[in-house]
């Protein structure tokens, strides 16, 4: 069998692309905050892996005249975060009176362990660059950036946005989105399934969707409202990862997380076949294969073995062999 690690031997450039977890929780509330770090490390106990990042949320969590007190318990919270936890922050956009403010006591006091700086409200190039002055001055010019695309100017910029270097993820934020269209889309486009029918709203999609895969950035797919109704999140988070090429989604409450984790993950027969495909190619050195019938190469090799990457980033059981390339994945992108 070849022990060149597959990474390397099929992903190429996109092996730069780094594996994000398929979930984002965003809590701006301090107790659910801490539940939310606290569910992290219970989850990633249980699957073996961390299946969700966790966002702290200036933007939408800060009670109006008190944002820098609740920039500094954001900062707090995250020096107190476990060293393997995954932490991120979303602070307020860059036009706004606090944004400067929230990235100086945040990124300044906690930047060193920071997964991402969530930008909202990006509308251009210029926005990013912005924020990206400011966190290298604050000495962390490799934290990564992501950018919250909600109207049609920065749809049209998606793809500029996405080829920053410093932006690592794009996600779609509905609400403002349909708002900024001064009532020309009618309410029901900010529903479950209204969402994923308008067109306006599904041109936007797609277009966020595709301008991170031209350049090799994770498309984030935005809140769906059904917090009690699980089976009809996991359906639209499902419509969102197969039909719109997203692969990852925002969570805004603790019951939606598994559905969504679920909704990303690969069936097991998806599992057992891309297993069987990558390790007789392996076998073969990376040479053609026949495989019940079809003739594989390269070119599906790729296909089966980002299967594989996202079985293991949403902590599905995998073949031992199969397993050993993840425990030495981190060495391999080294």
């Amino acid at each position: 069998m070849s022990e060149i690690h597959p990474r390397q031997v099929l992903l190429g450039p996109q092996a730069a692309r780094q594996a994000l977890p398929v979930c984002d929780h965003y809590s701006g509330v301090e107790a659910r905050m801490k539940k939310s770090l606290l569910l992290q490390a219970q989850m990633t106990e249980e699957l073996g892996t961390c299946v969700f990042d966790v966002t702290l949320d200036c933007e939408d969590g800060a009670p109006v005249g008190l944002e820098k007190d609740h920039a500094q318990r954001v900062a707090a919270l995250v020096l107190e975060s476990a060293q393997d936890a995954r932490v991120s922050v979303r602070v307020h956009a860059v036009d706004h009176a606090h944004f400067e403010e929230d990235l100086r006591i945040i990124v300044g006091q906690a930047g060193a362990k920071l997964r991402h700086v969530m930008i909202p409200k990006v509308e251009s190039l210029q926005d990013v660059d912005k924020a990206h002055s400011l966190i290298s001055e604050l000495g962390f010019k490799d934290l990564a950036i992501h950018a919250l695309i909600e109207s049609p100017k920065a749809i049209e910029h998606a793809f500029e946005i996405a080829s920053h270097p410093s932006v690592q993820s794009l996600s779609f934020g509905l609400m403002d989105f349909v708002s900024s269209h001064a009532g020309a889309i009618p309410s029901w486009a900010m529903t479950g399934e209204g969402q994923f029918k308008h067109p306006l709203v599904l041109r936007a999609k797609l277009m966020l969707s595709s301008a991170c895969h031209a350049h090799a950035k994770t498309p984030s797919h935005c809140v769906v409202t059904e917090i009690e109704d699980t089976s009809a999140l996991k359906r639209w988070a499902q419509e969102a990862s197969q039909s719109l090429g997203y692969t990852r989604m925002w969570s805004i409450h603790p019951d939606q997380i598994r559905p969504i984790v679920e909704a990303f993950s690969p069936s097991e027969v998806e599992v057992a076949q891309a297993s069987e495909i990558i390790l007789s190619a392996a076998a073969a050195n990376w040479g053609p294969i026949r495989f019940e019938g079809h003739l594989h190469d390269r070119a599906s090799y790729r296909f089966f073995w980002q299967v594989l990457e996202r079985a293991h980033a949403t902590g599905k059981a995998l073949d031992q062999k199969v397993q050993s390339w993840f425990v030495h994945e981190s060495e391999v992108a080294a």
